[in-house]
């Protein structure tokens, strides 16, 4: 019987078969992922096939179809190997708070870098609108413009009044999408408001705000009334690149990918090279500093091995 994976713990997962009934499946023997090293071989949105066990309550999965994206980050800072969060997606929103906590520009960046490399359309979406200030609206509508032109929807809302919810509805209509963001930016609390019937746990951020903190544990997908799946996500601390090279980086920034080929060198890094597009682009302030100083950043990370192919 054919199905898809809804939730992982580790030893166990629950697949979901077309008739809708969830059952407890354990792994056929080792599975090993082609060309990649990964924590888990089977992921939330796997499709799978399984067997029921004869006691026909759980079952054995014995094959695992091949994924057409998925998002992967580093399993540990200091790891080389990858934790795969979702697969199979057709969008990704990346929840994020400017305002108890603030999400910074190079964690969104980091979650973009690694959507364009597998093809995954993104949208970020702010929230808690009810505790911003004059400031946090300002570098709202900034972050707004940086991120509309380079490409993503972006939105606006508060899980905690349900200001703009119905705007977040339909960007999740009809579509498999995994929610994402750091511990505490309210993305069970939102998926709540849209969705009362999965009570999701929450806690508080802290006694005075009183903002739902996220608790996941485990992704988890969940079928929506109005159509189509959202998978929540444990919240990240850090989001670390992997998969992928150094020399690639660029390509994964819209608006750098625009400029980079018409560099005078193939293989330029677009940090000192002469007659450098990107830089020229940057200096006209076509290229957001913000943007492009991420960029530096993920260049410079310690993972990044250097090869021979790498820049020099």
């Amino acid at each position: 019987m054919d199905g898809v994976v809804v939730k992982s713990t580790g030893s166990w997962y629950s697949v979901m078969n077309l008739q809708g009934e969830q059952i407890q499946c354990n792994l056929k023997g080792k599975f090993r992922m082609k060309g990649i090293k990964t924590t888990n071989p089977v992921a939330v949105g796997d499709k799978v096939r399984y067997e029921l066990n004869k006691n026909e309550k759980t079952g054995l999965i014995n094959e695992i179809f091949p994924r057409f994206n998925y998002i992967i980050r580093k399993a540990t800072k200091l790891s080389k190997v990858g934790h795969i969060i979702a697969a199979n997606i057709d969008q990704a929103c990346i929840i994020v708070t400017l305002a108890h906590p603030r999400t910074s520009t190079g964690f969104i960046d980091r979650i973009l870098v690694t959507t364009e490399a597998y093809h995954i359309p993104s949208n970020i979406v702010f929230n808690k609108l009810d505790l911003y200030e004059r400031p946090q609206f300002e570098l709202m509508e900034k972050l707004t413009s940086i991120y509309s032109d380079a490409g993503y929807k972006c939105l606006s809302l508060s899980a905690k009044t349900g200001e703009n919810t119905e705007a977040f509805i339909e960007m999740l209509k009809n579509k498999q999408t995994l929610v994402t963001g750091h511990s505490g930016v309210g993305k069970s609390a939102l998926i709540n408001c849209i969705q009362p019937r999965l009570n999701l746990k929450t806690k508080d951020l802290s006694g005075y705000h009183r903002v739902g903190m996220h608790t996941t544990t485990f992704a988890e997908m969940f079928p929506l009334t109005f159509g189509g799946f959202i998978i929540d996500s444990p919240g990240i601390k850090e989001f670390g690149l992997t998969d992928f090279s150094r020399k690639e980086i660029a390509e994964r920034f819209p608006e750098m990918r625009k400029y980079m080929h018409q560099c005078k060198f193939n293989n330029c890094s677009h940090i000192h090279e002469p007659e450098c597009a990107v830089i020229e682009a940057l200096n006209k302030n076509e290229i957001p500093i913000s943007r492009y100083e991420n960029y530096l950043s993920i260049l410079n990370d310690d993972y990044w091995e250097k090869t021979e192919n790498d820049y020099r």
